[in-house]
């Protein structure tokens, strides 16, 4: 095991401890009543000022599938009434069909997919007229996401705290998103995150996996206030489109955003609402909710355009979002604030390539490995859609030549033998230094040397 790959695991097991990306919860975390939650509508700033609202008069995401990597996502909430279309758990202590909200925040999935896909929900009172600020067609009640009319499909995970079900992070989070894949996600939304930027090689597979079946996956940078002051994986993995976080005034969040050179865009990640499990609502804060607006601008861009590929709608994401900060990319705010509206309206150049790397290069380069032919180990979750792409592509090794061997033993070999000549001059020139002088001077007898120090006159005469 390389001194590198030993880093790596020891990061990992650290590392994800993935705290669910830095999202904290207000007192009204125990607050709302189902029924009536027009006030809770009403707070969703980001719609119009994120260009979401004028974005809709193009696409609300239908025909799309999200999957969302969380802690499981509560069908019942009567905001997500008819939008989940599948689901699975991976950690080994949810349910099935991942709607069993597990991990140290439960309710963090259903915050999560409120915001992304939610639509709302009829009042007690069906007089009740709709409220314009919540876009055409939407319900009058509760939380409308940004893809209102996507369908998403439920990954629950346990993190943040030991997993009854046995199954470590490492473990679930590349089976989750093979799962995703597998079963038509065109966009993944990962609002997790961690302290370290690294990620354990296993995950490798997963995410190349996701790259070759032209999937966006979306990623939240983290939050200082929850111990990321810089971002952590996964959203530090090529190709994955990080979200930082804005503050109320739309500058760079103090607590609830990180830096790093791999945030693509930023969005709202205060004063932000979600729906609970069991029918609730709460405000929060962090990337974690950040994630989902983006993703749903992804999948607002993939209904319009069903053809285009993952790259092109991450570019076209970055490309129309609104400078910021330091002039051009910067750590902060990645490419600048998202803009929805330009994202869905704009005449953007296409793309071939990812304007946030590509993973498959980052192996190519980082693993000191090639990208082998042989297919991928498949994913312990049955899949029930075929695959459509060739499988993903694994680093394999190269083994070392004989040549590769024998250089340590011949260097260790060569400095041995020079170190015994050095050390056979030295006894050769004090032997030759102890030699008795001869008598008389040079040329002459010499007295014998007794070895003996001069005596020092102490008497003081001189």
């Amino acid at each position: 095991m390389t001194r590198a790959t030993a880093r790596r695991r020891r990061t990992a097991s650290a590392l994800v401890a993935l705290a669910l990306a830095g999202s904290t919860l207000t007192a009204a975390l125990t607050a709302a009543p189902a029924a009536h939650a027009d006030a809770w509508r009403d707070k969703e700033y980001w719609l119009a000022e994120s260009g979401i609202t004028k974005a809709w008069e193009v696409s609300r995401g239908a025909n799309v599938k999200v999957a969302v990597i969380d802690s499981g996502v509560d069908g019942k909430h009567p905001d997500l009434a008819g939008v989940l279309a599948g689901g699975v758990d991976v950690s080994g202590a949810g349910s099935p069909d991942g709607q069993k909200s597990i991990g140290a925040k439960p309710e963090h999935g259903t915050l999560v997919a409120t915001m992304l896909a939610g639509r709302g929900h009829q009042p007690a009172d069906a007089t009740a007229s709709p409220s314009p600020s919540a876009g055409p067609s939407a319900a009058p009640d509760g939380i409308v996401g940004v893809a209102p009319e996507a369908q998403l499909l439920s990954v629950s995970t346990w993190l943040g705290s030991p997993n009854p079900g046995g199954k470590s992070d490492q473990d679930q989070i590349p089976q989750a998103v093979r799962w995703a894949v597998d079963n038509g996600a065109r966009v993944i939304n990962i609002s997790l995150g961690s302290t370290s930027p690294e990620w354990p090689q296993s995950w490798d597979a997963a995410f190349l996996y996701a790259e070759q079946k032209d999937v966006v996956i979306v990623a939240a940078a983290g939050n200082r206030g929850g111990g990321n002051v810089q971002v952590g994986a996964p959203a530090t993995i090529p190709g994955v489109l990080t979200v930082a976080g804005l503050d109320r005034e739309g500058t760079a969040s103090i607590d609830s955003s990180s830096q790093g050179i791999s945030i693509g865009v930023a969005a709202p990640a205060e004063n932000l609402i979600g729906g609970l499990p069991g029918g609730g609502y709460a405000e929060w804060a962090g990337t974690s909710g950040a994630t989902p607006i983006v993703a749903g601008v992804a999948a607002l861009i993939r209904s319009k355009w069903p053809e285009m590929s993952a790259n092109q709608v991450i570019n076209r994401i970055v490309s129309t979002a609104k400078d910021a900060g330091a002039k051009g990319k910067d750590p902060l705010y990645g490419f600048g604030i998202l803009d929805a509206e330009a994202a869905l309206k704009a005449d953007v150049p296409e793309s071939r390539v990812n304007p946030l790397g590509s993973i498959s290069d980052w192996i190519r380069v980082h693993r000191r490995g090639n990208l082998a032919t042989a297919s991928a180990a498949p994913s312990a979750v049955p899949s029930s859609a075929a695959p459509t792409l060739p499988e993903a592509t694994v680093p394999v090794a190269e083994s070392p030549s004989q040549l590769d061997g024998a250089v340590p033993a011949l260097v260790v070999l060569g400095f041995g033998g020079l170190l015994l000549c050095i050390v056979g001059a030295a006894v050769f020139q004090l032997r030759r230094a102890a030699r008795p002088a001869p008598p008389g001077g040079p040329g002459g007898p010499r007295t014998p040397d007794t070895g003996a120090l001069d005596s020092a006159d102490s008497s003081g005469k001189p």
